[in-house]
């Protein structure tokens, strides 16, 4: 059975928490060997929160697992013993990229299969002193990963993104062919490890009506029009751009295996809509699987054993089910 890391996140937040109950979940246990990556000490405190019966066991690495029903089986990095609920924090900063490392290390000596990550706070980032403004860029820096995507996977909407965490102002700008044309290769390749065969990927335009032949915008007529006629020649199935208030909807719909996205909130937005609880992140371009919960921290409810376990449960079974093409 494969193990699984799951980085425990921010501690202040729902991470513990979610962590605990979503291994409560039998289909968990008979899809994967979860491994969970933080503070042994933090994960018993989540336990008794959540009113669990679980024993949690410190154990040195993966080679050092010995799974059983009724265990939670934790390689403790010795970080976050002290930390505040509900709350951003420099301890809890650090104590979730320390969790991040660990992971990523194990992953890169093939001793996990994939990364699970329960969410982490930016501004606990910044308070540690750390200049990442997430995850995915964290993780692909500690890869060497240059040419990376953000993918949200539902069952009736799966999204790549061009951009990610830069402003709204910062977009227009950012967005280019090479990009964009980047990026529906990610969804063709996104969509092979998903299991669909010669994927149609349908582009979002960034202006309203798609720029309306340039009336609204440039971006469509000077980087994603050729960016699709590039990605079509190269035998893709690709079209658009579709003006980004119809696209999802034809996705929603089944027209489009894949939707790609111009910037954050123009994908998030539908996403969450739809499947809140339920959507999973997963990482494009690394050398090996990350997914994640598509939620944060939600300090607001953290510690009171209020959180929802559904995203990171669908994250955790995504991971353990999905392959890189090339590996076994």
């Amino acid at each position: 059975m494969n193990n699984i890391a799951i980085t425990m996140g921010d501690q202040g937040g729902i991470g513990p928490e979610i962590i605990v109950k979503a291994i409560s979940c039998g289909e968990i246990s008979q899809n994967c060997n979860p491994l969970v990556i933080g503070s042994a000490k933090i994960i018993k405190e989540a336990v008794r929160l959540t009113n669990s019966s679980f024993e949690v066991v410190n154990i040195s690495g993966p080679t050092d697992s010995s799974p059983s029903k009724g265990k939670i089986e934790v390689i403790d990095i010795n970080s976050g013993e002290d930390f505040i609920k509900g709350f951003s924090s420099s301890e809890g900063g650090r104590a979730a990229v320390g969790s991040i490392k660990k992971a990523v290390e194990l992953a890169l000596k093939n001793e996990v299969s994939a990364i699970v990550t329960a969410p982490i706070s930016k501004e606990s980032l910044r308070m540690a002193g750390y200049k990442w403004p997430g995850h995915t860029e964290l993780l692909a820096e500690l890869t060497g990963t240059d040419d990376f995507a953000m993918m949200f996977v539902s069952e009736k909407l799966k999204i790549v993104l061009c951009t990610i965490h830069i402003p709204l102002r910062d977009v227009p700008d950012t967005i280019n062919k090479d990009l964009v044309y980047r990026t529906i290769r990610h969804a063709v390749k996104a969509a092979s490890i998903l299991g669909i065969d010669k994927p149609v990927i349908g582009v979002a335009g960034l202006n309203p009506h798609a720029g309306e032949s340039g009336l609204f915008g440039n971006e469509e007529r000077d980087s994603i029009i050729p960016a699709i006629e590039d990605a079509s020649a190269d035998d893709m199935y690709v079209s658009g751009p579709y003006p980004p208030d119809v696209i999802f909807h034809k996705a929603y719909e089944g027209e489009f295996d894949l939707v790609v996205s111009m910037y954050h909130d123009q994908g998030l937005i539908p996403f969450k809509m739809l499947a809140f609880d339920t959507g999973v992140n997963v990482t494009l371009g690394l050398p090996f699987i990350r997914t994640s919960p598509d939620h944060g921290t939600a300090f607001d409810i953290a510690w009171q054993n209020k959180a929802n376990p559904s995203s990171m449960i669908e994250a955790i079974k995504l991971a353990s089910k999905i392959k890189l093409k090339g590996k076994n």
